[in-house]
């Protein structure tokens, strides 16, 4: 049985999808943008910042959810610009313990939704 996660702390869904869904023990986190959820409006033009965003969106649906960066077992960055990379991993390292980060993979794409340079997702495992 899934259960749907919601927060008023992470942007609202822009499309016929949910913040995350909880199946289970497990976690799927819906992509995150560098939408600041207090004003609406997006963080843009420094992609540390962005990444920053996107990274304190994903923990206020953990948090919803019980669960924090410990539980995340899995992530999926998209870059628009792959030579961005060293500043995403700068800032996205930050969240995590390196000797118990996440499975991960970053991938370069053409473009994202309203066009921002950087989103996240995440699935997280809560022990039993």
């Amino acid at each position: 049985m899934k259960k749907i996660i919601t927060t008023p702390n992470a942007p609202a869904p822009i499309g016929p999808y949910n913040q995350a869904v909880l199946s289970g023990n497990t976690l799927y986190i819906s992509g995150q943008t560098p939408i600041d959820p207090a004003t609406g409006e997006l963080v843009k033009d420094n992609i540390k910042l962005e990444t920053k965003q996107c990274m304190e969106n994903l923990k206020a649906i953990l948090l919803a959810a019980g669960m924090s960066f410990e539980h995340v077992v899995k992530t999926s960055i998209f870059v628009k610009d792959m030579h961005q990379f060293a500043a995403v991993n700068e800032v996205y390292g930050a969240y995590f313990n390196s000797d118990t980060a996440p499975a991960r993979e970053t991938v370069e794409v053409a473009n994202l939704p309203m066009f921002v340079h950087v989103e996240i997702s995440m699935i997280a495992v809560k022990d039993e």
